[in-house]
């Protein structure tokens, strides 16, 4: 067997100054600051408050950061007044919606870049460009978006469809 020429460096000594542990709180590292009252989330951002209506056969789970306009198609709402909004509610949860149930919700605007990407690929650019809003209300128009007043076409169970009235193809 070929003797080994070559051989790991050494590790080196690893050096830390007093002064770095000299910084800051030590005492508070992992401490949990709260607040003296409660803290309003959302406050001072623009909102609205629309009816959501779920007319679908399914239910519907909408996350608090989702882009409300490109959400399930099945969902009736005024898609126009919600394009660049989401719902208000805590971050990490969301508002479930029943067949048939409809609900009353209140909206907030997106902050920050104030940009919508993926989702439904409808909007894809700056919700505060009027030009973009168009062209998501006519993608979501043209590929069946349910919109305020609307229904959607549910389909028929295939039981209902194929099976005779027992549901046994008599």
């Amino acid at each position: 067997m070929a003797e080994r020429k070559w051989s790991p460096p050494p590790l080196p000594e690893s050096i830390v100054p007093d002064e770095a542990f000299d910084v800051g709180e030590p005492e508070k590292c992992g401490a949990i600051d709260f607040a003296d009252d409660d803290i309003e989330i959302n406050a001072d951002r623009p909102s609205l408050e629309i009816v959501m209506v779920n007319t679908g056969d399914r239910p519907i789970q909408i996350g608090a950061h989702y882009h409300l306009a490109e959400c399930n198609r099945a969902m009736a709402f005024d898609r126009e007044a919600a394009f660049g909004m989401r719902l208000d509610v805590p971050s990490g949860s969301a508002v479930r919606f029943e067949p048939g149930q409809s609900r009353k919700v209140q909206i907030t605007g997106y902050v920050g870049r104030q940009v919508a990407y993926g989702m439904n690929n409808m909007t894809n650019g700056s919700v505060r460009s009027g030009i973009i809003k168009e062209q998501t209300m006519r993608r979501l128009r043209a590929e069946g978006y349910c919109f305020e007043g609307e229904r959607y076409p549910v389909q028929t169970p295939p039981d209902e469809k194929f099976g005779g009235k027992d549901g046994d193809g008599s």
